[in-house]
Protein backbone atom coordinates (compact mmCIF):
# COMPACT_ATOMS: atom_id res chain seq x y z
CA UNK A 1 0.00 0.00 0.00
CA UNK A 2 1.48 3.66 -0.91
CA UNK A 3 1.49 6.26 1.53
CA UNK A 4 -1.32 8.20 1.84
CA UNK A 5 -3.43 5.52 0.45
CA UNK A 6 -6.88 4.84 1.95
CA UNK A 7 -6.82 1.97 4.45
CA UNK A 8 -10.42 1.61 4.52
CA UNK A 9 -11.95 -1.91 3.64
CA UNK A 10 -15.45 -0.63 1.90
CA UNK A 11 -15.98 -2.61 -1.61
CA UNK A 12 -15.45 0.05 -4.63
CA UNK A 13 -18.12 -2.09 -5.69
CA UNK A 14 -21.41 -0.80 -2.97
CA UNK A 15 -22.92 2.76 -3.50
CA UNK A 16 -22.59 5.49 -1.22
CA UNK A 17 -26.67 4.29 0.30
CA UNK A 18 -25.42 0.58 0.76
CA UNK A 19 -27.04 -0.42 3.87
CA UNK A 20 -24.13 -1.46 5.58
CA UNK A 21 -25.82 -2.85 8.71
CA UNK A 22 -28.25 -4.95 6.83
CA UNK A 23 -25.28 -6.55 5.52
CA UNK A 24 -24.76 -10.58 6.27
CA UNK A 25 -21.83 -10.63 9.10
CA UNK A 26 -18.41 -12.88 8.16
CA UNK A 27 -18.91 -14.81 11.68
CA UNK A 28 -23.28 -15.77 11.15
CA UNK A 29 -23.95 -15.64 14.89
CA UNK A 30 -27.06 -14.02 16.35
CA UNK A 31 -26.69 -11.27 19.41
CA UNK A 32 -28.54 -11.58 22.40
CA UNK A 33 -28.95 -7.92 22.93
CA UNK A 34 -27.68 -5.06 20.89
CA UNK A 35 -28.06 -1.45 21.05
CA UNK A 36 -27.58 2.18 23.60
CA UNK A 37 -27.12 3.18 27.10
CA UNK A 38 -27.38 6.39 28.72
CA UNK A 39 -29.49 7.98 26.62
CA UNK A 40 -30.40 10.97 29.09
CA UNK A 41 -33.50 13.02 28.54
CA UNK A 42 -35.25 15.92 30.67
CA UNK A 43 -38.68 15.49 30.28
CA UNK A 44 -41.40 18.41 31.51
CA UNK A 45 -45.01 16.78 32.81
CA UNK A 46 -47.64 19.83 33.99
CA UNK A 47 -44.84 21.69 36.15
CA UNK A 48 -42.47 19.22 36.82
CA UNK A 49 -38.96 18.09 35.68
CA UNK A 50 -38.15 14.39 35.32
CA UNK A 51 -34.58 13.50 34.45
CA UNK A 52 -34.27 10.45 32.39
CA UNK A 53 -32.14 7.80 31.66
CA UNK A 54 -32.77 4.89 29.27
CA UNK A 55 -30.94 2.09 27.59
CA UNK A 56 -32.08 0.23 24.74
CA UNK A 57 -31.46 -2.89 23.42
CA UNK A 58 -32.85 -5.61 21.13
CA UNK A 59 -31.88 -8.77 19.72
CA UNK A 60 -29.69 -9.01 16.38
CA UNK A 61 -30.16 -11.79 13.89
CA UNK A 62 -27.36 -14.03 12.46
CA UNK A 63 -27.94 -12.99 9.34
CA UNK A 64 -27.22 -8.82 9.77
CA UNK A 65 -24.11 -7.33 10.29
CA UNK A 66 -25.27 -4.53 12.65
CA UNK A 67 -28.82 -2.35 14.12
CA UNK A 68 -29.51 0.65 13.01
CA UNK A 69 -28.29 2.66 16.09
CA UNK A 70 -29.46 5.61 14.85
CA UNK A 71 -32.74 4.42 15.12
CA UNK A 72 -33.05 4.26 19.10
CA UNK A 73 -32.58 7.97 19.20
CA UNK A 74 -35.05 8.75 16.53
CA UNK A 75 -37.62 6.36 18.88
CA UNK A 76 -36.87 7.72 22.15
CA UNK A 77 -37.60 10.87 20.88
CA UNK A 78 -40.65 10.67 18.95
CA UNK A 79 -42.17 8.32 21.82
CA UNK A 80 -41.40 11.59 24.52
CA UNK A 81 -43.62 13.35 22.12
CA UNK A 82 -46.43 10.61 21.48
CA UNK A 83 -46.88 9.66 25.03
CA UNK A 84 -44.97 11.82 27.81
CA UNK A 85 -45.76 14.71 26.30
CA UNK A 86 -49.95 13.90 26.96
CA UNK A 87 -49.95 12.00 29.56
CA UNK A 88 -49.72 13.27 33.60
CA UNK A 89 -48.70 11.91 36.11
CA UNK A 90 -45.51 10.13 34.31
CA UNK A 91 -45.77 6.76 34.09
CA UNK A 92 -42.29 5.28 33.57
CA UNK A 93 -43.66 1.51 32.14
CA UNK A 94 -46.20 3.56 29.56
CA UNK A 95 -43.47 5.05 27.92
CA UNK A 96 -40.79 2.23 27.92
CA UNK A 97 -43.71 -0.03 26.75
CA UNK A 98 -43.99 2.22 23.39
CA UNK A 99 -40.23 2.95 22.87
CA UNK A 100 -39.60 -1.24 23.00
CA UNK A 101 -42.88 -1.40 20.09
CA UNK A 102 -41.53 1.08 18.25
CA UNK A 103 -37.40 -0.50 18.99
CA UNK A 104 -38.85 -3.76 17.52
CA UNK A 105 -40.56 -2.63 15.02
CA UNK A 106 -37.94 -0.48 13.29
CA UNK A 107 -35.23 -2.26 13.84
CA UNK A 108 -37.24 -5.82 12.87
CA UNK A 109 -36.45 -7.45 15.89
CA UNK A 110 -37.87 -10.22 17.57
CA UNK A 111 -37.13 -8.70 21.01
CA UNK A 112 -36.85 -5.35 22.00
CA UNK A 113 -35.47 -4.04 25.40
CA UNK A 114 -35.97 -0.68 27.48
CA UNK A 115 -35.16 0.33 30.96
CA UNK A 116 -35.67 4.05 32.31
CA UNK A 117 -34.80 5.88 35.38
CA UNK A 118 -36.28 8.82 36.09
CA UNK A 119 -35.24 11.16 39.16
CA UNK A 120 -38.40 13.28 40.09
CA UNK A 121 -39.57 15.04 43.29
CA UNK A 122 -42.01 15.09 45.55
CA UNK A 123 -43.56 17.51 48.20
CA UNK A 124 -44.69 16.26 51.39
CA UNK A 125 -44.75 17.93 54.82
CA UNK A 126 -42.81 16.93 57.72
CA UNK A 127 -44.00 15.23 60.25
CA UNK A 128 -45.26 17.65 63.04
CA UNK A 129 -44.26 21.19 61.99
CA UNK A 130 -45.81 19.99 58.40
CA UNK A 131 -43.23 22.16 56.63
CA UNK A 132 -43.03 21.36 52.72
CA UNK A 133 -40.18 19.58 51.94
CA UNK A 134 -39.10 18.57 48.56
CA UNK A 135 -37.68 14.97 48.58
CA UNK A 136 -36.28 12.99 45.45
CA UNK A 137 -36.80 9.30 44.58
CA UNK A 138 -36.13 7.05 41.72
CA UNK A 139 -39.22 5.89 38.99
CA UNK A 140 -38.16 2.76 37.36
CA UNK A 141 -39.98 1.80 34.12
CA UNK A 142 -38.93 -1.66 32.07
CA UNK A 143 -40.52 -3.11 29.24
CA UNK A 144 -39.95 -6.15 27.24
CA UNK A 145 -41.61 -6.28 23.41
CA UNK A 146 -42.41 -9.26 21.69
CA UNK A 147 -44.88 -10.56 18.40
CA UNK A 148 -47.13 -11.48 21.18
CA UNK A 149 -46.98 -8.73 23.11
CA UNK A 150 -45.14 -6.70 25.68
CA UNK A 151 -44.59 -7.04 29.45
CA UNK A 152 -43.43 -4.22 31.80
CA UNK A 153 -42.52 -3.33 34.85
CA UNK A 154 -43.15 -0.30 37.31
CA UNK A 155 -40.81 0.53 40.44
CA UNK A 156 -39.58 3.03 42.75
CA UNK A 157 -36.71 3.77 44.74
CA UNK A 158 -37.07 4.94 48.24
CA UNK A 159 -34.85 5.92 51.15
CA UNK A 160 -35.67 5.82 54.64
CA UNK A 161 -33.98 4.71 58.15
CA UNK A 162 -33.72 1.48 60.01
CA UNK A 163 -33.11 0.65 63.42
CA UNK A 164 -31.34 -2.27 64.63
CA UNK A 165 -33.54 -4.38 66.42
CA UNK A 166 -30.80 -6.85 67.83
CA UNK A 167 -28.51 -3.98 69.42
CA UNK A 168 -31.58 -2.28 70.78
CA UNK A 169 -32.46 -5.46 73.08
CA UNK A 170 -28.38 -5.24 74.06
CA UNK A 171 -29.20 -1.90 75.23
CA UNK A 172 -32.35 -2.82 76.79
CA UNK A 173 -31.18 -6.11 78.82
CA UNK A 174 -27.97 -3.50 79.92
CA UNK A 175 -30.25 -0.87 81.08
CA UNK A 176 -32.38 -3.13 83.23
CA UNK A 177 -29.60 -4.55 84.98
CA UNK A 178 -28.27 -1.04 85.51
CA UNK A 179 -31.37 -0.08 86.69
CA UNK A 180 -32.20 -3.46 89.21
CA UNK A 181 -28.92 -2.70 90.65
CA UNK A 182 -30.82 0.79 91.84
CA UNK A 183 -33.22 -1.28 93.29
CA UNK A 184 -35.95 -0.52 90.73
CA UNK A 185 -38.62 -3.26 90.49
CA UNK A 186 -39.13 -5.32 87.48
CA UNK A 187 -42.63 -3.73 87.06
CA UNK A 188 -41.02 -0.10 87.21
CA UNK A 189 -38.21 -0.96 85.01
CA UNK A 190 -40.74 -2.45 82.01
CA UNK A 191 -42.95 0.40 82.42
CA UNK A 192 -39.43 2.84 82.06
CA UNK A 193 -38.50 0.80 79.06
CA UNK A 194 -41.37 1.12 77.35
CA UNK A 195 -41.71 4.73 78.04
CA UNK A 196 -38.20 5.81 77.08
CA UNK A 197 -37.03 5.24 73.35
CA UNK A 198 -33.82 2.51 73.48
CA UNK A 199 -31.19 3.40 71.87
CA UNK A 200 -29.66 1.19 68.89
CA UNK A 201 -27.18 1.83 65.90
CA UNK A 202 -29.22 3.03 62.77
CA UNK A 203 -28.68 3.09 58.83
CA UNK A 204 -29.62 4.72 55.97
CA UNK A 205 -31.88 2.59 53.56
CA UNK A 206 -32.48 2.09 50.23
CA UNK A 207 -35.36 -0.06 49.06
CA UNK A 208 -36.09 -1.03 45.58
CA UNK A 209 -39.51 -1.85 44.79
CA UNK A 210 -40.87 -3.52 41.11
CA UNK A 211 -44.10 -4.92 40.00
CA UNK A 212 -44.52 -6.55 36.87
CA UNK A 213 -47.46 -6.55 34.73
CA UNK A 214 -48.30 -9.32 31.93
CA UNK A 215 -49.05 -8.80 28.32
CA UNK A 216 -53.08 -9.20 29.34
CA UNK A 217 -52.96 -7.01 32.21
CA UNK A 218 -54.74 -3.63 32.07
CA UNK A 219 -54.08 -2.29 35.33
CA UNK A 220 -53.02 1.07 35.71
CA UNK A 221 -50.51 1.10 38.58
CA UNK A 222 -49.80 4.14 40.56
CA UNK A 223 -46.07 4.86 41.33
CA UNK A 224 -47.29 6.61 44.73
CA UNK A 225 -48.60 3.49 45.96
CA UNK A 226 -45.58 1.85 45.43
CA UNK A 227 -43.88 4.25 46.98
CA UNK A 228 -45.60 4.45 50.04
CA UNK A 229 -45.23 0.90 50.76
CA UNK A 230 -41.51 1.04 49.84
CA UNK A 231 -41.27 4.04 52.01
CA UNK A 232 -43.41 2.27 55.34
CA UNK A 233 -41.56 -1.01 55.09
CA UNK A 234 -38.89 0.88 57.08
CA UNK A 235 -38.77 1.73 60.46
CA UNK A 236 -39.45 5.48 59.51
CA UNK A 237 -39.43 8.14 56.41
CA UNK A 238 -36.65 10.34 55.93
CA UNK A 239 -37.01 14.08 55.35
CA UNK A 240 -34.50 16.67 53.98
CA UNK A 241 -35.88 19.35 56.09
CA UNK A 242 -36.82 19.20 59.58
CA UNK A 243 -37.82 21.38 62.13
CA UNK A 244 -36.39 20.10 65.88
CA UNK A 245 -40.07 18.45 66.51
CA UNK A 246 -39.70 16.38 63.19
CA UNK A 247 -36.25 15.09 63.99
CA UNK A 248 -37.41 14.07 67.58
CA UNK A 249 -40.69 12.39 66.04
CA UNK A 250 -38.25 10.90 63.47
CA UNK A 251 -36.09 9.41 65.32
CA UNK A 252 -38.60 8.41 67.93
CA UNK A 253 -40.63 6.39 65.05
CA UNK A 254 -37.52 4.66 63.64
CA UNK A 255 -36.84 3.16 67.19
CA UNK A 256 -40.75 2.28 68.26
CA UNK A 257 -40.24 0.48 64.98
CA UNK A 258 -36.78 -1.54 64.76
CA UNK A 259 -36.33 -3.20 61.78
CA UNK A 260 -33.42 -5.55 59.92
CA UNK A 261 -32.93 -5.56 56.20
CA UNK A 262 -34.90 -8.64 56.13
CA UNK A 263 -38.03 -7.42 57.66
CA UNK A 264 -38.17 -4.62 55.37
CA UNK A 265 -38.14 -6.70 52.24
CA UNK A 266 -40.88 -9.41 53.95
CA UNK A 267 -43.20 -5.82 55.06
CA UNK A 268 -42.54 -4.43 50.84
CA UNK A 269 -43.96 -8.04 49.41
CA UNK A 270 -46.41 -8.67 52.04
CA UNK A 271 -47.43 -4.68 51.16
CA UNK A 272 -47.92 -5.29 47.61
CA UNK A 273 -49.74 -8.40 47.98
CA UNK A 274 -52.31 -7.05 50.47
CA UNK A 275 -52.62 -3.73 48.02
CA UNK A 276 -52.79 -5.58 45.14
CA UNK A 277 -54.62 -8.55 45.85
CA UNK A 278 -56.98 -8.15 42.32
CA UNK A 279 -53.52 -8.63 40.27
CA UNK A 280 -53.42 -12.21 38.70
CA UNK A 281 -50.75 -14.88 40.40
CA UNK A 282 -48.67 -14.40 36.74
CA UNK A 283 -47.92 -11.22 37.76
CA UNK A 284 -44.16 -10.50 39.16
CA UNK A 285 -42.70 -8.59 42.36
CA UNK A 286 -39.04 -8.14 43.54
CA UNK A 287 -38.21 -6.22 46.55
CA UNK A 288 -34.73 -5.05 47.48
CA UNK A 289 -33.15 -3.37 50.42
CA UNK A 290 -29.98 -2.10 50.98
CA UNK A 291 -28.65 -0.46 54.36
CA UNK A 292 -25.58 1.62 54.85
CA UNK A 293 -24.02 0.01 58.15
CA UNK A 294 -22.77 2.81 60.72
CA UNK A 295 -21.42 0.43 62.80
CA UNK A 296 -19.69 -1.83 60.40
CA UNK A 297 -17.74 -1.19 57.35
CA UNK A 298 -19.68 -3.22 54.64
CA UNK A 299 -23.37 -2.65 53.90
CA UNK A 300 -26.20 -4.95 53.92
CA UNK A 301 -28.93 -6.89 51.33
CA UNK A 302 -31.39 -8.58 51.54
CA UNK A 303 -33.83 -9.49 48.26
CA UNK A 304 -36.77 -11.53 47.01
CA UNK A 305 -38.64 -12.13 43.81
CA UNK A 306 -41.20 -14.37 42.71
CA UNK A 307 -44.66 -14.50 41.02
CA UNK A 308 -47.37 -13.15 42.96
CA UNK A 309 -48.81 -16.90 43.12
CA UNK A 310 -45.54 -18.29 44.42
CA UNK A 311 -45.75 -15.71 47.39
CA UNK A 312 -49.41 -15.94 47.91
CA UNK A 313 -48.88 -19.69 47.65
CA UNK A 314 -45.96 -19.46 50.43
CA UNK A 315 -48.18 -17.09 52.63
CA UNK A 316 -51.00 -19.03 52.74
CA UNK A 317 -49.58 -22.49 52.85
CA UNK A 318 -47.04 -21.76 55.46
CA UNK A 319 -44.50 -24.50 52.91
CA UNK A 320 -41.80 -22.86 51.22
CA UNK A 321 -41.96 -21.80 47.81
CA UNK A 322 -41.00 -25.01 45.07
CA UNK A 323 -39.28 -21.58 42.72
CA UNK A 324 -38.65 -18.11 43.13
CA UNK A 325 -39.30 -17.10 39.44
CA UNK A 326 -36.32 -14.54 38.62
CA UNK A 327 -37.47 -11.42 36.31
CA UNK A 328 -35.16 -12.42 33.45
CA UNK A 329 -36.77 -15.76 33.58
CA UNK A 330 -40.42 -13.72 34.10
CA UNK A 331 -39.86 -10.82 31.45
CA UNK A 332 -38.57 -13.95 28.50
CA UNK A 333 -41.79 -16.08 29.83
CA UNK A 334 -44.45 -16.64 26.44
CA UNK A 335 -47.11 -14.79 26.92
CA UNK A 336 -49.42 -17.02 29.13
CA UNK A 337 -46.91 -19.59 29.68
CA UNK A 338 -45.30 -20.23 33.12
CA UNK A 339 -41.43 -19.78 33.27
CA UNK A 340 -40.01 -23.51 32.96
CA UNK A 341 -39.73 -25.47 36.31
Amino acid sequence: MQAGSPSSSISPALGAGDDVQARVPGIALGLSRVGVTGVEKVVRISDELFFARLDCFVDLDRNQKGAHMSRFEEVVNEAIGEVVLSESPFRAETLAQHIAELVRARQQAERAEVTIAARYPEHKPAPVSGVQTQEIYTLHGRAVAFEHGTRRTIGVSATGMTACPCAQELVAARAAERLRGQDFSEAQIEQILQSVPVATHNQRGLATLQLGLTEACVAEIDATVLLAIAEASMSSEVYELMKRADEVEVVEKAHRRPRFVEDCVREMVAGVLRTFAALDDRCFVSARQENLETIHQHNVVAERHGLLGELRGELHSGAPATRQTSLEEWLGAEAGAQPPG
